[in-house]
């Protein structure tokens, strides 16, 4: 009877664990987008002041880049699943506190800057294990999918969340602490229930050292795909974001309440949310690099139009827009990111990739409010959306090899070090033995493996580098002196 409608829904639904784990970061991010509706209202209110907001974002980045590094190595060793559960019960525990200073009246900022901390700590530790476990669970060819479904799961929170929250919030505000509570508890034990897929606690290691903490940056900076995916998606959203200010557009500019804002901050995921259904039933096909270049670009316009409206719906129909464009974005470079990354680096990596993407969130917020005290609200927007685009523009010549990516399917993961963090100057994708026979040089210095013809596109990088890592261990007579 419910075969068919079964048959309809996305292949990597069909999988256990993946729908365990698609409901719990659900769960999590609703409960999150509910508490941001409810602390941006909260903080703006008590002096109405745009830094203050931004002085929100920068207390939950600081965390992320002071503890990136230990908590990749935690996660490559711990087991994920418990790992990603703790982060969210933590979660749970700062809602709570938040609602113990709503009901002492809120009227001082430190709490909340406190508690915003508190956050990025727990973010820190939780986000690599949890970006880490989809890859784990899902196979190969249904990776894609899957990765566009865990980003619908957060757009959906995305889109209801900001609502109900605001409207809980005009109703009562610590009714919706309470309900956040409720939903991250209720996240936590249900990703409990994921069977776990093997942590590198289960392989064998050496003692952490501080060249295996540097294995996941070292391995970006040795794939320029990644490198330049994750880049572009940082300094895009630093500057091209203005979600950090809805709360100042939403009072001063458009002339709206607390339900309002909740609708203005679930106009962005309403557009991701049609992109990523789209990109779960039918992943992208070829022309990937061009085609974050041009989303990346689409988006800077969106924002300038946002900045630039003085009207309700338009500015809705501009956030919604950039939602779209930017679930092509983050799609297109978490699939580079997870088919390049072997796994026992997989958690150090999200964990640097993590920074990366806070820093265009939490510190972009940061610099959202600082340019906004400076230039003003609409200034600060409008300069970020045209950098954005030139960024789009510019940044082909900077990564040509991203720009020449075809098929994400194509991409092979990077080959990690024989010894992970052995050898201070060891290079991800180049085992010891050449690597020592070679000091200084770079894996873009190594002569290139034959490519094989294709029809479409360039071989992507992270391929060629696995090919130089394999003629390098057979001795090739190719390999010219350093």
């Amino acid at each position: 009877m419910f075969g068919p409608a079964r048959r309809q829904l996305p292949p990597a639904l069909h999988h256990r664990d993946f729908r365990r784990l698609w409901s719990g970061f659900f769960a999590s991010g609703f409960a999150t987008q509910m508490v941001a509706v409810a602390v941006g209202w909260q903080v703006y209110s008590i002096h109405r002041s745009a830094f203050d907001l931004g002085l929100i974002g920068l207390a939950e980045f600081v965390p992320l880049p002071l503890l990136a590094l230990p908590a990749g190595q935690v996660a490559d060793r711990l087991p994920r699943v418990r790992l990603f559960a703790a982060s969210i019960a933590a979660e749970a525990v700062v809602a709570g506190l938040l609602l113990v200073v709503t009901i002492q009246g809120a009227h001082e900022l430190w709490p909340f800057i406190v508690l915003a901390a508190m956050t990025g700590v727990t973010q820190a530790f939780g986000a690599p294990a949890g970006r880490s476990l989809t890859p784990e669970i899902v196979p190969t060819e249904l990776l894609a999918g899957a990765l566009a479904l865990r980003s619908v799961a957060g757009q959906l929170a995305t889109v209801a969340g900001p609502a109900v929250g605001g409207l809980l919030f005009a109703i009562h505000p610590e009714t919706l602490y309470v309900v956040a509570v409720a939903l991250l508890v209720a996240s936590a034990v249900g990703v409990l229930l994921v069977s776990d897929p093997g942590s590198s606690a289960e392989r064998e290691e050496p003692p952490p050292r501080l060249e295996s903490l540097l294995g996941g940056i070292r391995l970006i900076r040795a794939t320029p795909i990644l490198l330049g995916a994750i880049t572009l998606d940082l300094f895009a959203v630093l500057f091209g974001g203005a979600v950090a200010l809805l709360p100042l557009f939403a009072r001063s500019i458009l002339h709206t309440g607390p339900f309002g804002l909740g609708i203005l901050r679930s106009a962005p995921a309403v557009g991701a949310l049609v992109a990523g259904i789209r990109l779960a039933r039918r992943p992208l096909g070829g022309r990937a690099g061009r085609t974050l270049l041009l989303v990346v670009g689409v988006f800077g316009v969106s924002m300038i139009v946002f900045g630039l409206s003085r009207w309700f719906w338009l500015s809705l129909l501009a956030l919604a827009v950039s939602g779209f464009v930017d679930m092509i974005s983050m799609n297109i470079r978490s699939t580079i990111a997870a088919l390049a990354t072997p796994s026992e680096l997989r958690g150090r990596v999200n964990a640097v990739e993590n920074v990366f993407i806070s820093a265009s969130n939490e510190l972009g917020a940061f610099e959202s409010g600082a340019a906004a005290a400076l230039l003003g609200a609409v200034p600060a927007v409008v300069a970020g959306g045209l950098v954005t685009v030139a960024l789009a523009l510019g940044w082909h010549r900077a990564f040509p090899a991203l720009a020449r990516v075809d098929r994400l399917e194509d991409i092979e993961p990077v080959e990690a070090p024989v010894v992970v963090g052995s050898d201070p100057g060891l290079t991800p994708g180049i085992p010891a033995p050449a690597r020592s026979a070679c000091a200084g040089a770079s894996v873009q210095r190594r002569p290139r493996a034959p490519r094989a013809p294709r029809n479409r596109g360039a071989r992507p990088r992270g391929a060629r580098t696995q090919g130089r890592a394999t003629a390098s261990r057979a001795g090739s007579s190719r390999r010219q002196p350093c």
